[in-house]
């Protein structure tokens, strides 16, 4: 800038707001070479943009003392000058972030270029109007991430000087005249030669030279490359060749604008804009109507994946060791889709456990028994709701969750979908299947046919995520019983919601019979007695036992393995209780008056206060003769069930067991405890779990006893169509001294 004497100011103040006092002095010096809000505030002072620095980071070696040397090794000769000059007032090393090359990690310098740009500010407002009518999941991205890098939008800098990408189709003559061309035979046409199977990239695009449409001068394309992402935008109408190849304007205008695009957070600037940008500045429309924006995936330690950390995981050897519907089930469903989430082979293993291996054994299960007995769908089975207890709650659970996840997949809720199917498929294995697996052996057609009209149902649902099992699934389960059947799971119809087969009450009663039976398992374990050993009687809340069918509590009865469900009206009944202050809390409250009330609350009902303080979280206490109140924070309640006795008591439901054992009690444990050894011995002898054998025994005692008293339940069980009893056991028969048991088995 030049004063009123015509001399040039070197050296003064400029003002910009970007600086401020909170990271330094408020004073930073201006290199409109090496940063855009350095440039913009020179060039609005008229101030030239001086660049000391060749394009490949060294100073140009005119540069006095540092010339020729890499910018960021000039830092120390740069120093030692000042300071030798007098000039240094101080020195300071500070440490900041700095960008470096994330591949090398060598320092970076952020350089003016003259670039060639799209001028994206001009369609500001459409790209807003069309980002209001995009659905984004999650929707705080829409005017959150996305929509400030829309409101703030700059022109694109579309070049590259790059020698890789699709070359910037412009030609520039000596005199300046610029020449934009739009296909190959365009460029034939100006060039006077046919060029139509040239490829159009460098550097056989570069030897095309062609007259200047103005000036006649000869016009060479400019050396710049586009931007990729100009690529990726152009994708919705450059697959198809669109306008110049025959039909391409049909197929653009058939598949435009997609339905559905996705990717992960970082394409907000990339992929997702570039779509929307070219798409509204070439057809006043966006390329894409919904949007889910994924969460990045990090390593097992949570941090991000990088070559240099060595804690890459490759797609392919994670879907070769652990097969890729568990990989497509990990990215889908194992949390949010737009929430970073640790990948490793842990979480992969716990995939395939829990849900693809559930699954498959549970279809393996039905396919078992289906041939054994002979059994194929189109065979009569009782109407759904003539059937058992049992499969009328499956078929109700089967309808809510295909209810769940056709709404969730509406809205992209992968995460959703993929917590109801595993809640599903854990209900179907570890309550349907093993409560209904007697009726399997059994060969009981409302069984078979529930099991094979859900596995149908439950297949369909699940292809969208595990395409690959489910195929096979659907292959081996459905198509080799029914031919008219759809060829491939994914070219079958979506399963239907009937709402008339979703039973509420019977949904209510199933969940509170599973509640009372894990209550019902926690006493027996806290009891030590096992599951095998038959109790008298098992006592349930009132309101539970008149709110449960017949048939729910012989599922309660028959999973805890008592003979009969009674009622009664509460837990105090079973337990004795006991009282005793807590001193530090009483201390705070009374004062000196504390050994008083806590005496008080040792004299008091401790049933009474247990009661009390469940219902209403206070209980009064008498204290000589003057009411006091006293919360669960002041004193101490145990409980211990009277003799003979089980009783446990969780988020307000009771369940008691009757521990006496009667002689007939015992001698049916004894008789179970004979199966299970029975069962051991057939599977390590390599029978197939629907073979009949021919089993031979001998027992004395009570053991004894118990297998004759028993011997059609150890029969049924065991399957074995011939059972008899010797007085000596034979030569190498499976014994068990505890017991008192030896015996043979044989396949019949």
């Amino acid at each position: 800038a030049a004063g009123d004497d015509g001399a040039c100011d070197a050296h003064f103040v400029v003002l910009g707001d970007y600086v401020t006092t909170e990271d330094g002095t408020g004073l930073v010096h201006q290199s409109p070479a090496f940063g855009a809000d350095d440039m913009a505030i020179c060039l609005a002072y008229g101030l030239p943009v001086v660049n000391p620095v060749r394009r490949d980071g060294h100073f140009a070696d005119d540069v006095r003392l540092v010339g020729g040397q890499f910018f960021k090794h000039a830092d120390a000769d740069l120093v030692r000058e000042l300071e030798h000059r007098g000039l240094l007032f101080k020195h300071v090393a500070y440490e900041h972030s700095y960008p470096h090359c994330w591949r090398c990690h060598t320092p970076l310098l952020y350089y003016a270029l003259p670039a060639w740009y799209i001028r994206t500010t001009a369609v500001k407002e459409a790209l807003l109007r069309e980002n209001e009518k995009t659905k984004w999941y999650p929707d705080t991205i829409k005017w959150g991430r996305y929509g400030d890098w829309l409101r703030n939008n700059v022109d694109w800098s579309l070049s590259r000087t790059r020698y890789w990408g699709t070359p910037l189709p412009i030609w520039r003559c000596p005199g300046g005249h610029l020449t934009c061309v739009g296909s190959l035979v365009e460029l034939g046409e100006l060039a006077g030669t046919d060029l139509t199977s040239l490829d159009p990239h460098r550097p056989y695009v570069d030897d095309v030279a062609l007259p200047c449409p103005d000036c006649g001068a000869e016009a060479r394309r400019v050396s710049e490359v586009i931007d990729a992402w100009y690529d990726s935008g152009s994708m919705p109408f450059a697959q198809w060749g669109y306008p110049y190849v025959k039909g391409s304007e049909e197929e653009f205008e058939a598949a435009y604008p997609a339905q559905f695009i996705c990717e992960a957070i970082d394409q907000t600037r990339g992929w997702f804009y570039s779509l929307m940008a070219i798409g509204t500045l070439l057809f006043d429309e966006s390329s894409y109507e919904n949007v889910v924006c994924l969460g990045l995936l990090l390593a097992e330690d949570g941090r991000k994946m990088s070559k240099h950390l060595g804690n890459v995981l490759a797609p392919m050897p994670l879907m070769d060791q652990h097969g890729a519907d568990a990989v497509r089930w990990f990215m889908a469903a194992s949390g949010s889709p737009w929430s970073a989430r640790r990948v490793g082979h842990a979480t992969l293993q716990e995939i395939v456990r829990k849900v693809l291996l559930t699954y498959w054994n549970t279809v393996a299960f039905q396919v078992l028994y289906a041939r054994t007995n002979g059994w194929n769908p189109d065979q009569t089975a009782p109407a759904a709701a003539e059937r058992p207890v049992l499969d009328r709650w499956l078929l109700s659970q089967l309808h809510r969750v295909t209810r769940d996840v056709t709404a969730a997949l509406e809205v992209f809720d992968t995460q959703r979908v993929g917590a109801r199917l595993g809640e599903f498929i854990d209900d179907l294995s570890n309550w349907y299947v093993r409560r209904s697996r007697r009726r399997f052996w059994d060969g009981d057609p409302a069984a078979l046919a529930t099991l094979h009209e859900t596995l149908d149902a439950l297949t369909r649902l699940l292809a969208p995520l595990t395409p690959f099992v489910t195929e096979r699934v659907w292959q081996d389960l459905v198509r080799s019983v029914d031919p008219n059947s759809a060829e491939s799971v994914h070219l079958a119809s979506w399963p239907a919601y009937d709402v008339g087969l979703v039973d509420d009450q019977l949904d209510a009663g199933m969940a509170l019979t599973r509640r009372l039976v894990e209550l019902g398992r926690s006493a027996r374990s806290e009891a030590k007695i096992r599951t095998r050993q038959p109790l008298g009687r098992a006592l349930i809340p009132s309101a539970a036992f008149a709110a449960l069918s017949e048939e729910l509590k012989a599922e309660i009865a028959a999973e805890l393995n008592v003979e009969t469900i009674e009622s009664f009206a509460g837990a105090r009944d079973l337990v004795d209780s006991a009282a005793k202050a807590n001193f530090r809390t009483l201390g705070k409250r009374f004062g000196d008056r504390t050994p008083a009330v806590a005496s008080a609350i040792a004299a008091a009902d401790a049933g009474r206060l247990a009661a009390d303080l469940a219902k209403q979280g206070s209980a009064t206490i008498d204290c000589d003769g003057r009411p006091v109140e006293v919360t669960p924070a002041d004193l101490v309640i145990t409980e211990r069930p009277r003799e003979g006795w089980s009783v446990v008591n969780e988020h307000g439901e009771t369940v008691a067991l009757d521990l006496t054992l009667t002689p007939e009690l015992t001698r049916a444990g004894l008789a179970r405890e004979a199966v299970r050894l029975i069962q051991e011995a057939r599977k390590k002898g390599g029978l197939d779990v629907v073979d009949r054998i021919r089993l031979t025994w001998s027992a004395d005692g009570a053991t004894a006893q118990a297998l004759r008293q028993h011997q059609e339940l150890v029969a049924a069980e065991v399957l074995a169509v011939q059972v008899t009893s010797q007085l000596e056991p034979g030569a190498g028969w499976h014994a068990n001294p505890e017991l008192g048991l030896s015996f043979s088995i044989e396949k019949a």
